[in-house]
């Protein structure tokens, strides 16, 4: 019997995976730090079938199929969040040509929103994440017109009343204010389409300015606009391990237009 037919070593499965050398993960094993399907495994002789079995270290998952890849992209103002524009606007294929993969975006920013959006040919993760009720948490930045006051950021985490119904932000805070327009940050796990421009709209502050600064656990950090970078071994996991949260109960995926 081949090793395939009776699966991969566990501690060779994480070296292969760049967890950590074999040693290392033999250690890990021992310890009680790795998760085969929700049951810790603690066995040195353990076998898994990486291509189908869940396996997580300290609660983070591990991506045992190289073939995936993951880019956060800074998207600047004037590109549209889509592989072919039918109208001719720039889109997204400038950042994606020089991958070997097809990647494709997990949700959307419209074309004068900018900042952070995934790109990856998982498509798996990307049913889950880009799905409104999965409830990922997006960070917002907005630059509005006029001087917001505390009533209006009030206002924005009590709730308000859109022509599509009640709306309110985890959280929403004053970041800076002059007499002409104000920075404000809005935490949203909300997919409605325009939902922070619509929000501002209806407490009276048109945005003037809008950036994605954060996705789920994923931070646009010092990324220039129209920049891209692969996200590090530690952002996979913690992308995978929110995704694999809720896969198997998520519904149908939609796409947002913030």
């Amino acid at each position: 019997m081949t090793e395939n037919d009776e699966g991969v070593r566990l501690q060779k499965a994480l070296a292969n995976a760049g967890v950590a050398s074999r040693r290392v993960a033999e250690q890990m094993i021992a310890e009680g730090r790795v998760r085969v399907n929700g049951t810790v495994v603690d066995a040195l002789g353990s076998r898994i079938r990486p291509e189908t079995d869940m396996v997580d270290v300290d609660g983070i998952a591990v991506q045992f199929d190289q073939s995936m890849r993951y880019v956060m992209l800074n998207k600047p103002t004037g590109v549209v969040s889509s592989m072919r524009d039918e109208r001719g606007r720039p889109d997204l294929r400038r950042y994606t040509d020089e991958f070997e993969e097809r990647l494709y975006n997990v949700g959307r920013l419209d074309a004068e929103t900018s900042g952070l959006l995934l790109l990856t040919n998982d498509g798996d993760l990307s049913h889950v994440l880009a799905h409104p009720s999965f409830g990922v948490t997006k960070v917002y930045i907005a630059k509005v017109e006029g001087r917001v006051s505390p009533q209006s950021i009030a206002s924005l985490t009590r709730g308000i009343e859109l022509e599509d119904g009640p709306i309110a932000a985890d959280k929403a805070r004053l970041l800076d204010a002059s007499y002409d327009s104000s920075l404000v940050e809005l935490t949203l796990h909300s997919g409605r389409n325009r939902i922070v421009r619509r929000m501002m709209a209806a407490v009276g502050h048109p945005v003037l300015e809008l950036v994605r600064r954060q996705f789920g656990p994923l931070h646009l950090g010092t990324l220039p606009a129209g920049r891209s970078r692969e996200l590090t071994k530690i952002e996979r996991g913690a992308l995978l391990t929110l995704a694999r949260r809720d896969a198997e109960t998520a519904p149908p995926a939609d796409q947002e237009n913030v």
